[in-house]
């Protein structure tokens, strides 16, 4: 590879004008294809298979009507006082408007759902006193009837006493006719039979009489009793309806005191499916509403959208690193180079990337972590190479054969270095979460084009500048490389102990606010607080509740279909099971499905969507099974809400697996570049300590809030969901260019005859002074986006400031000295038969330099590493690497 390179290096430089233009037309090229073939960019983080896009494919088999995304829109009186009707007809114009837009399906008036839920209550109420009344009717009515039922008993009774006194008078008469016989008078007997007759008939009148009453009371009866079953029934759906909105009296669309209302956006498909385009035109109509006296917030569903690449705190980083970089060179023109050669980088990588977007779906913030990565590496990189050849040209060599040689030393080192951050960054892809390998991916083009571009471009810029590249006083003293201090001495091993325990317990400390890292996404609260999405997330919290910023859609699969009277039933039964639970405010059903097998509801927490309720709700309902008729009925949970804690636990459950492949690799890497297995484990473990420790700190400072004031923390939240595993990834690659920066400068020298303890410091002295300038480099890069206006990049731009700072800083140079000087001669003990098969690949190009020992009979330093800051002479038959015994030529 160092040969490959230096070639590389003599062709960019003989064909400098040819290099640079074919780099224009690929950056023209890239440009011209994301032109053509570039798609929108999502602002929304979803991972497929979850349980809540489970319930989402559910409800849109089953609510095909019901399936689209929405945001919301909040409407607030500026005077705090209630709407007046002029304003209320503003925002009901306002939602037709913007109605009219595409993707959007309809726009829900506020004003108007809530008054149809006041007038269902009133009807209700209304339902309730017409019952009441009715019975009361009923009531008067059966005691008329229950009097009249009593006055038919007592005429049945007075006929019964008359009909008895009739039939003792026929007796008598009989008995008088056959005892007087013929002496009777035949007219007196036909007179008192007449009477009998006539008595009987009266009787039998008032019997039919009393038959007919009673007839007209069975009837009466059976209207009371139909008209009390009827009251009954109504009574037992208005019982049900006021449950239902008894348990949804919480949820409301005006606020109680009527100065603020929500207006809901329904799309025609989901919310992160809807073009920016449209979400930019709600935005904008929200902005230049006009309603007087109103101010009109668009939710983080809608405002959230793709943040800017660059702003006033990247400029600021990138004007640090120029500083750095002219301290460093002393030069405007050498300065350049580097800055030169990552933007070029950074935009042919960003550009190509978004190419692919129409057909991969890019989150808002991949880009910006392409372009984190591709200027600080691309600086980085760049700087390595020309900082190489500058000091070989003031040793004396010609200028083609100093880049050829930087970019086989150097230019090999940062090859290797870049590849190390890739595969890391590429590993990403085994998390099996989409859109975090697309951002590793994306990180990797990045890094592989700042290669790229560092390995040609740069050295062609630097044929084109020639000898310019040095000061004229540099100039002037070409060839006099003068006496270079060589340390011969070791730290002393109290110091090295001292320190190594004293950085072991400080970033100890820093890591133990890690232990209560809580994992999520942003919500309106962590947005700026000039927002409309952070305006929109505290009104809705004041006046609404914490919940309405992040309702939940329970789904309740029933174990059969149940007819379509027993629907408010199931309705109840399952939406009181809901309420039972803690942490629920309020439950509002929203459809059955066609089949009447599913009913869905919207359930307002009493925390917010990042709280540690909403979370332990959620687990709570999916856990949760409802007795109902015939059966058992299952929960589903979905909403923005539950999205967020399934994407935090997905990640979080494969954060081990991913450290664990970091870590693994890791290890052979290091294990193959310095042929030790000491020097892989405390570069390891210092890496370790380094995650650790930038954990920490995120999480005091922006999950705690801690000098929240000085990082803008405004809202303390929980932390990036993703966050953890790309830094992880990012720092690993970042640690092991460091390590392989500083200690194969040790290897060298160890190597070369030194002492181990006096190679350390031998190792150090050469490499820091390149190490120090790239890590302030990088840190001012990444931490200009930690005043970002988009919450989700902020994090990340400090955890990888706040990571390079500990790494190169603290471990690399302090307790990475002091563990290899305590390991002394151990650290590089190395089985013989394993030195034999593992590879020499060789990272520093030290085979390279020994082919090209001089030029024009100026010598090179023989020890020089690949970071070219210092020169430390040794012999030029020196063996290249160390194995499980000292070299031959060491006393």
């Amino acid at each position: 590879m160092a040969g490959l390179l230096y070639r590389l290096g003599r062709f960019s430089a003989r064909r400098h004008w040819l290099v640079i233009i074919a780099w224009i037309v690929i950056m023209g090229i890239a440009g011209g294809t994301y032109a053509l073939f570039g798609g929108s960019i999502s602002s929304s983080i979803t991972i497929p298979g979850t349980k809540t896009s489970q319930v989402q494919d559910l409800l849109a088999e089953k609510f095909p009507s019901a399936n689209g995304g929405s945001g919301s829109i909040v409407f607030t009186t500026k005077d705090g006082k209630a709407f007046s009707d002029a304003q209320k007809t503003g925002v009901a114009d306002f939602l037709k408007d913007v109605e009219k837009l595409p993707d959007v399906k309809g726009a829900v008036n506020g004003f108007s759902t809530q008054q149809q839920l006041d007038e269902q209550r009133q009807k209700l109420v209304d339902g309730q006193q017409q019952i009441t009344d009715g019975r009361a009717q009923i009531q008067s009515g059966q005691q008329q009837l229950d009097a009249q039922k009593q006055q038919l008993e007592d005429g049945k009774a007075k006929i019964a006493a008359a009909q008895a006194q009739l039939d003792a008078q026929k007796q008598q008469a009989s008995a008088g006719a056959s005892a007087s016989g013929a002496a009777s008078s035949g007219a007196a007997a036909q007179a008192a039979q007449a009477q009998l007759t006539q008595a009987q008939a009266q009787i039998d009148a008032q019997q039919a009489q009393i038959t007919a009453g009673e007839q007209q009371l069975t009837e009466a009866q059976a209207t009371i009793d139909a008209n009390t079953k009827k009251l009954d029934s109504s009574e037992s759906e208005l019982t049900q309806g006021t449950k239902l909105l008894d348990l949804s009296k919480d949820i409301r669309f005006v606020s109680k005191d009527d100065n603020s209302a929500i207006g809901t956006i329904q799309f025609t498909k989901s919310t992160n499916e809807v073009s920016p385009t449209t979400k930019t035109a709600i935005s904008d109509k929200a902005d230049d509403a006009g309603i007087d006296g109103v101010d009109v917030y668009v939710s983080n569903d809608i405002a959230q959208g793709v943040p800017s690449i660059v702003g006033p705190g990247e400029v600021i980083g990138l004007i640090v690193a120029a500083i750095v970089l002219f301290l460093m060179l002393r030069t405007v023109i050498g300065a350049a180079i580097p800055l030169a050669s990552a933007v070029l980088g950074v935009g042919i990588a960003s550009l190509a990337a978004l190419s692919f977007s129409s057909l991969v779906e890019f989150i808002s913030v991949t880009p910006v972590l392409g372009v984190m990565l591709g200027l600080a590496v691309g600086i980085d990189y760049s700087l390595f190479i020309l900082n190489r050849h500058r000091t070989q040209l003031k040793a004396g060599m010609p200028v083609h054969e100093s880049i050829g040689l930087a970019n086989g030393t150097s230019g090999n080192a940062v090859v290797f270095a870049g590849a190390t951050v890739m595969v890391a960054l590429l590993a990403l892809n085994i998390t099996g979460v989409p859109f975090l390998g697309l951002m590793g991916t994306v990180g990797a083009v990045a890094v592989f084009f700042a290669i790229c571009i560092a390995t040609s471009f740069t050295p062609a810029l630097l044929s084109v500048l020639g000898m310019r590249i040095l000061r004229k006083k540099e100039r002037a003293r070409i060839g006099d490389t003068g006496s270079i201090r060589v340390p011969n001495t070791p730290m002393s091993t109290w110091r090295a102990v001292l320190t190594l325990v004293a950085g072991i317990v400080v970033l100890g400390t820093i890591a133990l606010p890690a232990t209560q890292m809580r994992l999520g996404l942003p919500t309106g609260a962590s947005e700026n607080v000039d927002s409309s999405q952070y305006k929109a997330y505290k009104a809705l919290d004041r006046d609404f509740g914490a919940g309405q910023n992040g309702p939940l859609l329970v789904v309740a699969t029933l174990p059969g279909a149940v007819s379509k009277a027993d629907v408010t039933a199931t309705e109840v039964t399952v939406g009181e099971a809901i309420a039972k639970n803690a942490d629920v405010d309020a439950v509002l059903p929203i459809g059955t499905s066609g089949s009447r097998d599913i009913v869905a509801f919207q359930v307002k927490p009493s925390g917010g969507p990042d709280s540690v309720s909403t979370e332990e709700l959620v687990k709570d309902l999916r856990a949760q099974d409802v007795s109902v008729d015939g059966g058992k009925a299952t929960l589903g949970v979905a909403g923005n809400a539950s999205a967020n804690i399934d994407v935090s636990e997905k990640l979080a459950n494969v954060l081990p697996l991913y450290l664990a492949v970091v870590v693994g690799l890791s290890l052979i890497i290091l294990i193959i570049v310095f042929r030790s297995f000491l020097v892989p484990i405390t570069a390891t473990a210092g890496f370790i300590l380094s995650v650790l420790a930038t954990f920490g700190g995120l999480t005091a400072i922006y999950q705690w809030g801690w000098f929240g004031s000085v990082f803008n923390v405004h809202d303390p939240a929980p932390i990036l969901s993703f966050l953890p595993i790309i830094e992880i990834g990012i720092l690993f690659g970042l640690a092991m260019d460091y390590q392989l920066f500083l200690v194969s400068g040790m290897r060298e020298a160890y190597a070369h005859g030194a002492s181990a303890k006096v190679a350390v410091q031998r190792g150090l002295h050469a490499g820091r002074a390149v190490v120090t300038a790239a890590a302030i480099i990088m840190i001012s890069v990444f931490a200009g986006f930690i005043f970002s206006d988009s919450s989700t990049i902020q994090p990340i731009g400090f955890g990888l400031a706040f990571g390079v700072l500990v790494d190169a800083f603290v471990v690399r140079m302090l307790l990475i000295p002091s563990a290899m000087h305590l390991l002394g001669e151990s650290a590089w003990w190395f089985p013989k038969w394993l030195d034999r098969i593992v590879p020499d690949v060789d990272v520093e190009g030290a085979k390279l330099e020994r082919a090209h020992p001089s030029d024009g009979g100026h010598a090179m330093p023989r020890e020089e590493t690949h970071t070219g800051s210092h020169a430390l002479p040794v012999a030029p038959d020196a063996p290249t690497h160390g194995s499980g015994h000292a070299p031959a030529h060491r006393a």
